[in-house]
Parts: structure tokens; sequence; C-alpha cells
């Protein structure tokens, strides 16, 4: 259940900021969740924590964005692995052009 609650918390805030690219349009619609959280904190009934839970997750699906922001160098990203690890074997030199300088 701390998994889906967390999920529910983080996973709306991110897909408020995928609708909402600047901070400044993203922060009134982040409260506005922050508040209709904080409006069931002491809620207790499991059957009313459940309903809440499942229209929590219904109301994201329903407002999922249909293209996320993805940072380029992440899973996904338009960066991600275009420089990929070279090979085994192969070594980079950080020095060039240091090692002769050292035998001098």
């Amino acid at each position: 259940m701390a998994n889906s609650l967390i999920r529910i918390v983080w996973s709306p805030l991110i897909n408020t900021l995928n609708w909402a690219v600047h901070r400044h349009l993203f922060y009134p619609d982040a409260d506005a969740l922050r508040e209709r959280f904080e409006a069931n904190r002491k809620v207790e009934d499991i059957e009313t924590i459940d309903r809440l839970i499942a229209d929590g997750e219904a109301s994201y699906n329903k407002w999922r964005h249909p293209d996320p922001y993805v940072v380029p160098w992440a899973p996904g990203g338009s960066k991600f692995n275009r420089n990929p690890v070279p090979p085994e074997g192969i070594e980079i030199v950080y020095d060039y052009g240091k090692e002769e300088a050292e035998l001098v």
C-alpha cells in the first residue's frame, strides 16, 4: 500500500510538470494537488482509503500526458546511449600529449 501511495503522490506531480513545463505555471497546479491530498490526510477507514486510491489512479490515468517530457540523457531521451561505453581492451588516454613531456 505504501508503494501505491508514493506512486499516487509523485506520478501526478511529474505529470503536472509535463503539462506545464514552466515553474510559474507548475507551482499553482502542484499546490492544488497538495491540497487535495491534505484534505484526506486524516481518513482512517480502509474502504474509504481504497476508494480514494482507486479514484486517484483513475484521475491520473485520465490526465496522463500523451508525450511526457524525458530528460535527454535518461533512458528514452534523445541523448541516451549516444556515446556508448567503448569495448573492453580499448583505453581512453586522458593525458594526451603530456606523456611526451614527462619523458624529456
